[in-house]
């Protein structure tokens, strides 16, 4: 073979692979981004054939259904209205997806690979999709967003053991079958705000399971001190000689706890924080891109938290650079009431095809182990001590143990606005509550948002 052939055959072998690769590009690589685009018509028109998978509560209720229109069409229709908005969101020719409908849009429409969702679309005459059975609970939503009232705030309740959510609400909402009108934003997974003293559950978590303290252990409590070379408030100007930690994390003392966060370090603490999901976008099946991960903030990015920017005193106590969601909280509640196993929040229990079989039941999964067993029944019994006798009297429950902590972030201090926050566990649930630029205390405010939810979830 001369040498103008050999040149020849390698050009037509170089142009067939770069037209391999564009035509994989689209169809393959970029199928998903085509599909999800609510501009291309084609695909929202073929959509509109299938009668899209019934997405329903954890009491079979009908969260999200379809509607039939001309010519063999059908648009989706939200019998709950604004109550299950967040988590499962909407399907909308002119706003695309959001929520369940677009993270498991593939098992809705029935789409099982780009090939077969072809070949279906030929050969089905009246194509349907799988249907999805969550793991959230109508009465106990219900009751979320009725104890939130007009408030701005959010709720995540979870399953201790398995990591299932049970509850996901925010206010404001807005109607999923008329997506344009009102705030889409999920303040649950994408809301950020400063925890304040919840925090210390994740401080008291590294200074004990490092073992250089333990619930016993006596610091100073006294009001103004120097914490990375600024004086310190409690919260009230509350002064106290050497308390042990049980004390202080019962009456929220932030001296003890800043200390606690300075002599452990910012590498520590990061390592805990970072364990317990921080700094990393959450592990649930919901859309990336409604989702935040929590950790402390510079110019509207997370920064690593062994910044020079970071002063770890503050950030043991909720304060600083510091920004949270309320799904991220949850998961410390969480966490600690499983014994230090963090499970991966999960929204779905399973997949169900048209003909009634369970094509997928999604087992719950260990993210990992942040503490030891030992250290979760110590901090365990630290947060119980919070709900007896402390800050979280309010969040009690007649006959259940009840392990929280409260958090007060104070946003005007001039005008006595902070964010309220309520964490805490049961043996069976764990929950977070944020209101959000209001006046009181975490305790008063939070704490009875908390206790509802959990007694309409059965924790009673």
């Amino acid at each position: 073979m001369n040498a103008p052939i050999v040149r020849l055959y390698v050009v037509f072998i170089v142009m067939f692979l770069v037209l391999v690769a564009f035509s994989s590009r689209w169809a393959v690589f970029g199928a998903t981004k085509l599909r999800d685009n609510p501009h291309n018509s084609r695909v929202v028109l073929e959509e509109q054939r299938v009668k899209r998978g019934i997405i329903r509560g954890d009491d079979g209720r009908v969260l999200a259904g379809n509607r039939p229109l001309p010519g063999k069409r059908y648009e989706r229709r939200y019998p709950t209205g604004k109550l299950f908005a967040l988590p499962v969101g909407y399907d909308d020719v002119r706003f695309g997806r959001a929520g369940l409908e677009k993270h498991y849009n593939d098992d809705l429409v029935g789409r099982e690979a780009e090939l077969a969702g072809i070949v279906d679309s030929l050969v089905k005459k009246d194509p349907v999709g799988d249907d999805l059975r969550t793991w959230l609970d109508p009465k106990a939503q219900k009751v979320a967003y009725q104890a939130l009232g007009d408030r701005t705030g959010a709720v995540v309740a979870m399953d201790v053991r398995t990591g299932a959510v049970r509850v996901l609400a925010g206010t404001p909402s807005f109607d999923p079958d008329n997506p344009g009108r009102g705030n889409r934003f999920n303040l649950a997974t994408q809301g950020l705000f400063p925890p304040g003293s919840t925090m210390k559950t994740v401080t008291a978590t590294a200074a004990i399971d490092t073992g250089k303290y333990q619930p016993t252990t006596q610091v100073s409590g006294r009001n103004e001190k120097i914490i990375s070379g600024t004086p310190l408030h409690n919260f009230g100007g509350e002064d106290f000689g050497d308390i042990d930690l049980t004390f202080a994390l019962t009456h929220s003392v932030n001296t003890v706890y800043a200390e606690v966060g300075v002599k452990i370090g910012k590498a520590t603490l990061a390592e805990y924080m970072s364990r317990f999901g921080f700094q990393a976008d959450p592990p649930m099946d919901y859309p990336a891109d409604q989702m935040q991960p929590s950790g402390s903030y510079r110019k509207g990015r997370v920064i690593s938290e062994r910044s020079r920017f970071v002063d770890v005193g503050r950030t043991a106590i909720g304060q600083a650079l510091l920004l949270v969601t309320p799904l991220q909280m949850a998961t410390v509640a969480q966490t600690i009431g499983n014994g230090g196993v963090r499970m991966e929040p999960r929204l779905v229990r399973k997949v169900i095809d048209p003909d009634g079989r369970t094509v997928e039941t999604p087992t719950p999964k260990v993210a990992e182990r942040v503490m030891s067993r030992d250290t979760a029944a110590k901090v365990t019994a630290m947060m119980k001590q919070v709900v007896r006798e402390g800050t979280g009297t309010a969040a009690a429950l007649q006959g259940v143990e009840l392990a929280g902590k409260t958090g007060t972030a104070e946003i005007d201090i001039a005008n006595g606005i902070n964010d309220l926050w309520f964490i805490g566990f049961t043996a069976k649930t764990a929950v977070a509550v944020v209101i959000s630029r209001e006046r009181g205390q975490g305790g008063t405010v939070a704490a009875p948002v908390a206790k509802q939810v959990l007694e309409a979830l059965g924790n009673h």
